[in-house]
């Protein structure tokens, strides 16, 4: 594996993304993965992020992606995580991005990092909140271990890709993220259409007054 501490401020960046996308998936996956590559030497954070790397936020951080992962396979209660993952997400992918940037003035770093980390990490948490939800009301939760078992996996292939081929997957995750939002905004604007639709359709149906 190449020397990631000494990665261009571009594959840095990519590889924060990546982690953020991963954020999506699990919360707390990719801020161990960011924390333990921070205390191995294969990432370079900055040095108001080096408690990512201390030995008591990697424990509580540890135990956190176990109970994370455990938890969303108990019926009902997956569900109600997802209320609290998706703000989460978008912080951790924020702060993920925000530790891989080089110092710059604060407002534009975390300006950068809201927008790119927990933009990207929103996105991925979104589609998952749909996703499960499609699969709870169309099996009755049966098939959401399923949904989160896909979770845990992609979060650990974006982990294990970001590290590795850092631009690559950061390139990929972008079409991804782009074409994400495509499909969610073609889905919103169906929606938003739907009941005008449904209101003219009854308007027409309307029985003529005698």
């Amino acid at each position: 594996m190449e020397s990631l501490a000494e990665l261009s401020v571009f594959s840095a960046l990519l590889a924060g993304i990546t982690l953020s996308a991963a954020s999506g998936l699990r919360v707390f996956l990719p801020m161990l993965a960011l924390g333990l590559s921070a205390r191995m030497g294969w990432l370079e954070v900055g040095e108001q992020f080096a408690w990512l790397a201390s030995d008591p936020v990697l424990m509580v951080v540890a135990i956190a992606a176990l109970l994370e992962a455990g938890a969303y396979y108990i019926p009902l209660v997956d569900n109600l995580l997802d209320l609290v993952a998706t703000p989460a997400a978008m912080a951790g992918g924020t702060v993920i991005v925000s530790a891989l940037l080089p110092e710059m003035n604060e407002f534009a770093q975390w300006t950068t990092a809201l927008t790119l980390g927990g933009g990207s990490a929103g996105l991925v948490q979104g589609s998952t909140v749909l996703l499960r939800g499609a699969s709870t009301a169309g099996s009755g939760g049966m098939g959401n271990s399923v949904v989160s078992t896909g979770e845990t996996g992609g979060s650990l292939l974006l982990i294990v890709l970001a590290l590795l081929v850092p631009i690559v997957a950061g390139i990929m995750v972008i079409i991804a993220l782009i074409w994400l939002l495509s499909k969610l905004l073609g889905w919103l604007s169906r929606r938003s259409r739907k009941p005008s639709s449904d209101e003219h359709s009854g308007q027409g149906s309307k029985p003529p007054e005698s």
